[in-house]
């Protein structure tokens, strides 16, 4: 992994902010090319991190790097330059998920064993220990970034919750919502029951129907979900 001054680390995390890196990306690199740096990318997903726990159990070609180690190790130097995107806090439900979509993938990686009977059991749960909850941000910010509540602090809150107080009729507080023709109207979502290709078509008021993308490959049981906003209702909100 360079640490050169020239070159920029992205890393490729988890759910929504992976979906956004596909169009974000991009624009990073179309923008800093033009400087001459770099982007490279850094797999720190949770995937990624629990195959890297497990390079002897794994072919040449399953093995993959341990580049929250390699990132460890850059951010000591001064010129290290890194986009870290939001990443999930494992919980072990997260992780057995994550155990079981790798197997069904053909990766050998073994069940977390929920009780350590056997030294090799042990060994397991050790290397899954670090990739459970907030293994990435310790690393990037050096340890800045525990925010656990002490246990005294928890049981204050408790016994002690927190009150929203009285909301006042005086109040200058105004909430707005469109009541139609927004993202929340006109959502639609399904869960597919076979893999199967999309398109996505954009039809005008005129009645022409555009292609925005040909073809979009889904798989069984993946969730898609469309919407849109209307200019018009919103325009009609914005001056109401």
């Amino acid at each position: 992994m360079s640490n050169d001054n020239a070159t920029i680390v992205y890393t490729l995390t988890d759910e929504s902010p992976l979906l956004a890196t596909a169009s974000l990306l991009p624009v990073i690199r179309a923008f800093t090319a033009a400087a001459g740096i770099r982007v490279v990318k850094s797999d720190i997903s949770l995937a990624a991190r629990i195959l890297a726990a497990f390079p002897d159990r794994l072919s040449e070609e399953q093995r993959m790097p341990d580049a929250l180690a390699e990132l460890a190790a850059l951010i000591q130097q001064p010129a290290a330059n890194i986009i870290k995107l939001p990443n999930i806090s494992a919980s072990v439900n997260q992780l057995r998920t994550a155990i079981a979509e790798l197997q069904s993938k053909g990766y050998p990686v073994p069940d977390y064993p929920e009780e350590a009977r056997s030294a090799e059991e042990r060994d397991i749960r050790a290397r899954y220990a670090k990739v459970l909850g907030s293994a990435v941000n310790p690393v990037l910010r050096e340890g800045n970034s525990d925010r656990r509540a002490p246990p005294a602090v928890k049981r204050f809150a408790r016994k002690h919750p927190h009150s929203m107080g009285k909301w006042s009729p005086a109040s200058r507080t105004h909430v707005a919502y469109m009541r139609g023709g927004d993202f929340y109207s006109s959502e639609k979502c399904m869960t597919l029951d076979r893999a199967c290709d999309v398109r996505m078509d954009l039809v005008t008021k005129y009645g022409e129907e555009i292609v925005l993308k040909e073809k979009v490959a889904l798989l069984d049981g993946e969730i898609i979900d469309s919407m849109f906003m209307s200019k018009k209702a919103l325009c009609q909100f914005i001056e109401e």
